[in-house]
């Protein structure tokens, strides 16, 4: 049904709250699939050599459309901040 948020959901992240967004770079993939991030992004970012990035996809109509990279460690607070609640919970009883 149109409106409704389920898995596959064409919402975009803008609508999610998500308005912070911005284009830092246009990069390219070589031949083996690898590609370079600008050193000022890395920079400005804080990322360095041995820091691990999960990627993160989004799916839409069927396709991914967008991918996303965020430090693992951030990942883990955010899963940790949505499970931890729920995990209370479940052990509490």
């Amino acid at each position: 049904m149109a409106g409704k948020n389920q898995k596959g959901s064409s919402a975009s992240p803008a609508s999610k709250g998500m308005t912070n967004w911005k284009v830092e770079s246009i990069i390219s993939i070589d031949d083996r699939g690898q590609m370079v991030l600008p050193k000022e992004l890395r920079d400005k970012a804080k990322i360095h050599s041995g820091d691990k990035l999960a990627l993160l996809s989004w799916e839409k109509e069927g396709e991914i459309c967008c991918l996303y990279l965020i430090k693992s460690e951030h990942l883990a607070e955010q899963v940790k901040g949505f499970l931890g609640p729920m995990m209370k919970e479940m052990t509490a009883h």
